[in-house]
Formats: C-alpha cells, sequence, structure tokens
C-alpha cells in the first residue's frame, strides 16, 4: 500500500494515523507494523534508512526505526530527519538498555524511545503520542501561517482591482529584508502600507519607527536619526541613541524621504551602505539591525534630474517599490472607506450615527478626492461631529465635497506645439474624461455630452454593433445615482 493510499484508508476509516515502520529485521518490522495496524494505524514497513527521504512525503505522520542498523543507523537517521522535515516526529527502539542510548536519540532528534523487545501496548501508546504530537505542530503551523497571510492586510482597506494589485506587491515584498520605496500622492496611505509590510514581515515582533522628513528642522534631522553624544550641541545635556537604533530588530519608515536636504541624504547613503551610524559629537560607529522603508509624494527620477536628491540614494532605497493608488482610481473603495470611518468615529465621539443617506453617498462616490483617503477620513470625522441625526445626510458633508470637484478641463489640453493632437483624439480624451468623472454611469455621461446613448456607444467604440440595450429610463436617473433602482443597471 502506498503511503498515500494508507492515509487515505486512515482518514476514511478513522484510523490513529499514519506510521513509517524502519527496521533492516524483516520480519520484525512485519511483526511490528500488524500490531500498529491492528491498533488502527496505517503502517508502511522499510527494511534500511539509506534515503532519509523515505520519511518526508507528507502523509507520514510519525516514524519508528530500529537505534542498531546498518547501513544507516536509527541516530543519524533522527538527524537527517531532524534536519529536513523537523516537524516529523521519530521513535527510537533500542535493546540496549542504557541512559547512552536514550540520551543519544534525544540529542539526535528523537521524539521518543521504546526497549526492546517491545511491549505491544507501550508501542501503541508511543505512536499515539508521537501522532497527536505531529498533528498539534502541523496545526499550529497552519494557525500561524493564517495570521501571517492575514496580518497587516486588516490595516489596508479596499476591494478593488487597483488595491488587490497593492496587496499582492506587498506580500511579496514584505517577507523579503529589501529596502522598500512606498510612492503615492499625498493622504493616499503611504504609512500604512509600510505598517502593513512590517506586520507581514519576519520583523513584525520588532519595533516601527516612523520618521517625516520633512516635519523636522534639517539642523536636527541628523541627531534624530543618528543620536549625539552629551554634549555634542546645546542642551544635549544627555546621550541619545537616534531612530536607526530605536528600531533595532524591526522597521525604520522614512517618510517623504524626498524632502530631505542634500547634505542629509549624503549621510544617510553611508549609513545605508555601512549599516553603521555614527552619533552626532560622537567618536565611534554603532551597527544597526533595521529594514528602511522609505516614502514620497514626489517623483525621485524627476528630482534626481533637477539635482535635488542624489542619485546614488535614490537607487539605494529604490530596491522594491511599492506605488499605492490615488483614491479615484481605486472604484468602489470609497464607500467602503467611508463606512468603515463612519464606525470608527462614531463610536470614539460616543455617538449613535448608523449609516449614511443613499444622495450623501452619491456624492462621496462622485467626488474626486483630491486629497485621497486622508481627506475623506477627515471628511467623515467632521460630518459625524456635525451631524444632527443618526444617519449622515448631504447637508453633513463639506461644501467643497457638496459641490463636487472637477478636474479642470485645462488638464486635458496639450501645451506643447509636438502635443496637438486631432479634433477626434480630443473628443476621446472628453468622453472619458466625463465618464470617469461620473464614475462610470455612461448613461449621465451622455446626457452631459448631449449624446444619445446609442451615439456615445458608437464613438466610444465604432466596432460595436449591437450596443446595450438594458438602460434605465431618463427619469431613474435620479434614483440610480441614490442607489434605489432596481431595474435594469446603468453600464
Amino acid at each position: 500500500m502506498s503511503p498515500v493510499e494508507a492515509t487515505t484508508d486512515a482518514r476514511a476509516t478513522g484510523a490513529r494515523g499514519s506510521v513509517l515502520v524502519i527496521d533492516d529485521d524483516a520480519d520484525t518490522a512485519e511483526v511490528l507494523c500488524e500490531l500498529l495496524r491492528r491498533a488502527g494505524f496505517a503502517t508502511r514497513c522499510e527494511l534500511n534508512a539509506t534515503d532519509a527521504r523515505v520519511a518526508t512525503d507528507d502523509v507520514i505522520e510519525a516514524v519508528l526505526t530500529d537505534l542498531v542498523m546498518a547501513p544507516t543507523d536509527g541516530l543519524s537517521l533522527c538527524a537527517q530527519i531532524s534536519e529536513l522535515r523537523p516537524d516529523l516526529p521519530v521513535v527510537v527502539m533500542t535493546g540496549h538498555a542504557s541512559i547512552d542510548a536514550a540520551v543519544g536519540a534525544l540529542r539526535a532528534g528523537a521524539f521518543d524511545f521504546i526497549l526492546k523487545p517491545v511491549d505491544p501496548e507501550l508501542l501503541v501508546l508511543a505512536a499515539d503520542r508521537a501522532v497527536a504530537h505531529h498533528r498539534l505542530k502541523s496545526e499550529v503551523h497552519r494557525l500561524r501561517a493564517e495570521v501571517l497571510e492575514s496580518r497587516g492586510f486588516d490595516l489596508i482597506l479596499g476591494k478593488s482591482l487597483a488595491m488587490r494589485s497593492l496587496l499582492d506587491v506587498v506580500s511579496r515584498v514584505a517577507p523579503t529584508n529589501a529596502t522598500v520605496l512606498v510612492t503615492g500622492e499625498s493622504g493616499t496611505g503611504k504609512e500604512v502600507v509600510a505598517r502593513a509590510i512590517h506586520a507581514r514581515s519576519s520583523r513584525s515582533a520588532g519595533p516601527f519607527v516612523a520618521i517625516n522628513c520633512a516635519a523636522v528642522p534639517a539642523s536636527l534631522l541628523e541627531s534624530e536619526l543618528f543620536g549625539h553624544a552629551r554634549g555634542a550641541f546645546t542642551d544635549a545635556r544627555t546621550a541619545r541613541r537616534g531612530l536607526f537604533l530605536d528600531a533595532q530588530g524591526g522597521t525604520l519608515f522614512l517618510d517623504e524621504i524626498g524632502e530631505m536636504p542634500l547634505q542629509m541624504q549624503v549621510k544617510l547613503l553611508r549609513a545605508l551602505q555601512e549599516r553603521t551610524v555614527r552619533a552626532v559629537g560622537g567618536s565611534g560607529e554603532s551597527p544597526f539591525d533595521a529594514r528602511i522603508i522609505a516614502a514620497t509624494n514626489r517623483d525621485l527620477e524627476v528630482e534626481v534630474a533637477a539635482g535635488r536628491f542624489r542619485e546614488d540614494l535614490f537607487y539605494r532605497i529604490h530596491v522594491c517599490a511599492v506605488p499605492v493608488p490615488p483614491l479615484r482610481d481605486r472604484d468602489g473603495d470609497t464607500l467602503i472607506l467611508a463606512r468603515a470611518f463612519l464606525a470608527r468615529f462614531a463610536a470614539k465621539q460616543e455617538k449613535a450615527v448608523r449609516g449614511i443617506s443613499a444622495p450623501a453617498l452619491a456624492q462621496i462616490a462622485r467626488y474626486r478626492w483630491p486629497g485621497n483617503v486622508r481627506e475623506l477620513e477627515n471628511c467623515i470625522e467632521r460630518a459625524v461631529a456635525m451631524t444632527q441625526h443618526d444617519q449622515l445626510v448631504l447637508e453633513d458633508l463639506p461644501t467643497r465635497v457638496r459641490e463636487g470637484h472637477l478636474e479642470p478641463l485645462s488638464a486635458l489640453l496639450p501645451t506643447a506645439i509636438t502635443d496637438l493632437v486631432s479634433m477626434q483624439v480630443l473628443e476621446m480624451r472628453y468622453m472619458e474624461h466625463v465618464i470617469k468623472v461620473v464614475n462610470g454611469n455612461k448613461t449621465r455621461a451622455a446626457r452631459i455630452l448631449g449624446y444619445d446613448r446609442r451615439t456615445l456607444y458608437r464613438k466610444l467604440d465604432p466596432k460595436a454593433q449591437n450596443p446595450p440595450q438594458s438602460f434605465p429610463p431618463p427619469e431613474s436617473l435620479d434614483a440610480v445615482l441614490a442607489g434605489t433602482f432596481v431595474g435594469p443597471a446603468s453600464t
């Protein structure tokens, strides 16, 4: 019977587990296997342990092996299995009733040992304990894997394609120890992403230390990062370690690194290259062990070309790039975030606000959110504080949100003669712009553009012969925007 068949049989009949028996005496091996089978175990027999890989099949839950065998003895087998599959318990059988034999077996990685001649009851008991130990360790590993899989992602809300792509990048980058550069517009949540990377890394038990390089005066930034010796400057009455050493064993997050002065960039580059820091006024170097995650809302390649950011530092921090999408590109996430912020601030402010009205939801979905997630969070916090209802209504939203925010038309127009385009291209750009502003509602976009719906579809795709017919009637437009229309959905 193959090990896979053995395990399948064991699970189907409620067997106690799957045990591999290794003994160079064929008769002994067969007797041991028979005893275990009668007790409800699925078994497999091997007459030698020359190749320890016989025990690495996932269906094997415990190994029972003789101590004295040729050419590979039980102690060598224990050591090999411990290296190849440390979760697999090995029970050693020995006819040498001595403390030395038992200690040697345990030191080699054995889980337990029993004496020959084998007592059937002790044999079954040892096999039971070994299988139970294996299953317990497997369950612990499974639970740890589940925790690791979800860890950090609870910080990032959203189900859009853009966010799924971001989470995929985070899941691949986090387990490494590589330096990460998180990029994105102001307010997109770059620090949240950095914390998620830290939470899913092997350094998650260590500290996450953050500093906003733009918020610290240039004269103090070096001391903040590298520390200072006592008396290094006025008011330095005591020595200070600095954030690089504070982040030992964890992650140091350098937010808005694009704002760092050039003189400080030189010192940061040296620290990253040498993996050591020197305190201001100090004479010695201190090694640090911290992962570096930097973030910026600037285009650092442009900054390098302009001479405002060092090229060598750019390549040092740009090992793994993690771009964070703006909120306007996260279709459907705005309402998810709004509801999450509502629950948080209602609890924090102890107000019985349980939802958001349909007109308010429609306007939240329409608004362009130039300040991204930070602006949305601020808006909902203010609305919760100001509302006098049990749900947020349109009047609770700030004026700028109620009136909407559209990108200026000038953003669609080329300014250089080399970029000038035909009217057909310009018309397509404007149609796409309008559709994006109305969150993909082509019925409303057609009204704004002055087209009927068929004309809009034809202009968007001249090859389309049969444009969709499932449009809501014009009078239902307000219901669509309010989220209460129950007829055929607009595209």
